[in-house]
């Protein structure tokens, strides 16, 4: 049997994104286990400028002005993403299972890595201009701690981060 494949997203799993943890799998037996951060632990200036810089105005302010957000309603958001990526992943590999995930998304990914024996790690974010800029994006922060390369998509495409 394979390693398995350990999978964070913040984006629920689309057809898009089948296609690629398709060709990563190749064929083998491998299991793939799908994590879903219940809180992305974003930043409210970091999300004003990345939406600026995304000449995304109108949610730069409303985002500004809005609420933090309730833990219970998060959990519920990260449950549906994980359900709809475990639908969109289904049949590859030797199975697909997933979890929320408590106490940070990198954390999260770097311990199932280690408790797993996992030997590949993939993130798939949406674009974060800031973090992804300046290298302190998810996968990258996972690969320092991990010293394995994890392979940075973006949700959707078939775009790689910059790791």
């Amino acid at each position: 049997m394979s390693d398995p494949i350990v999978i964070l997203t913040e984006e629920p799993l689309g057809a898009d994104d089948r296609l690629n943890i398709e060709r990563l799998v190749d064929g083998s037996d491998s299991s793939l286990l799908v994590l879903v951060p219940a809180n992305t632990e974003r930043h409210l200036l970091v999300d004003f400028l990345e939406n600026l810089s995304m000449l995304d105005i109108a949610k730069a302010f409303r985002e500004l002005t809005s609420h933090t957000p309730d833990p219970t309603t998060e959990r519920a958001q990260a449950s549906e993403t994980l359900a709809v990526s475990l639908a969109a992943l289904e049949g590859l590999g030797s199975g697909v299972t997933g979890e929320v995930v408590d106490g940070g998304a990198v954390n999260g990914l770097v311990s199932r890595v280690r408790e797993t024996g996992a030997s590949q790690a993939v993130v798939i974010t949406r674009p974060h201009a800031v973090a992804d800029t300046f290298h302190t994006d998810w996968a990258n922060k996972a690969q320092d701690q991990l010293g394995v390369p994890v392979l940075h998509l973006y949700a959707g495409s078939g775009f790689i981060g910059d790791s």
